[in-house]
């Protein structure tokens, strides 16, 4: 394939045979649908590797019971997705290699990566998400986290909460909620700002001074800021999309969970100007992810630089 060649878009879902799996799949496989696009069904293996002085790193190959397996996930997941989706179009891959690194390198710039919030695999830690916020740490595409839970989050995304700082993360955020609640009937997105993460100067350091910020000043900026992203993004496209805007005195993750209840989708940047730098994601998006109760998709560094 030449450098240059436009590969043509999918939804990649990952799967592992785990009940938070099969709710990802269900997801995908309908949002393949809403979308006209196919659908590609990914199950790893997650084969060690093994180190050879002459060779050096070579994954471990799987035995056929192993490889049966693995197969057997797939032909569940794909006899799944046609019982719902008896026409949409299905490719299934069995990947030797751990769960995120067969997905990463499965992906394009104009794909959706999905996947559960838990599992997909051996690739557990502390952390039950960890290869989640990997995925959605480095994947050159939009990945969006289906949390683990009862019953079907099969419905078109229509309510969309996005979390706002006035960080380049938070507009790229932004402007993907407000195009993808244009792409339904009805959309509306739910703007959430924390004032306690938005002031282009330290909250923390004015009382040593001996001035603490008044609320009103505090509250200007904060619409001030929502607006000016609000008018730099809304296009044709998007403006007959309905938009409310929150302000909270809480911290941004706990803000964007609870908006999120009564939503069908979060939307979050990979990092704001709150998250801690040192992590592979940012701060808030690892904390909206472990406790959000609908889909979440993060945008990657890596997918806003691609498009």
């Amino acid at each position: 394939m030449g450098e240059n060649e436009k590969v043509a878009p999918r939804v990649t879902v990952g799967v592992d045979g785990s009940a938070t799996g099969e709710r990802a799949l269900g997801w995908a496989a309908a949002e393949a649908e809403r979308r006209g696009l196919p659908l590609r069904v990914v199950h790893a293996l997650d084969m060690p590797l093994v180190m050879s002085v002459y060779a050096g790193p070579t994954r471990f190959p799987p035995t056929e019971e192993i490889s049966d397996q693995g197969r057997r996930v797939l032909d569940r997941s794909e006899a799944h997705v046609h019982e719902l989706h008896p026409e949409l179009a299905v490719e299934t891959v069995l990947a030797s290699e751990d769960p995120a690194k067969a997905l990463l390198s499965r992906i394009s710039p104009d794909d959706l990566l999905v996947t559960g919030s838990r599992g997909l695999g051996a690739a557990r830690s502390a952390l039950e998400s960890s290869v989640s916020v990997r995925l959605a740490a480095r994947a050159v595409c939009p990945v969006v986290v289906v949390p683990h839970g009862e019953g079907s989050v099969a419905t078109p995304p229509r309510r969309i909460v996005v979390g706002v700082d006035g960080s380049e993360d938070s507009r790229n955020a932004l402007g993907f909620a407000l195009r993808e609640a244009a792409r339904v009937a009805n959309g509306s997105v739910v703007v959430v700002h924390s004032r306690l993460v938005t002031l282009p100067f330290d909250p923390a350091e004015l009382p040593q001074g001996g001035w603490t910020p008044p609320e009103d000043l505090v509250d200007r900026w904060s619409q001030e800021m929502v607006a000016d992203m609000l008018a730099r993004i809304q296009d044709e496209e998007t403006e007959g999309v309905g938009v409310a805007v929150s302000r909270v005195d809480a911290d941004p993750a706990t803000a964007l969970i609870e908006a999120g209840e009564s939503a069908d989708m979060i939307v979050v940047g990979s990092r704001g100007r709150g998250s801690v730098r040192g992590l592979l994601l940012g701060s808030v998006s690892q904390g909206v992810l472990r406790g959000a109760t609908v889909p979440v998709v993060v945008l990657p560094r890596a997918a806003v630089r691609r498009r």
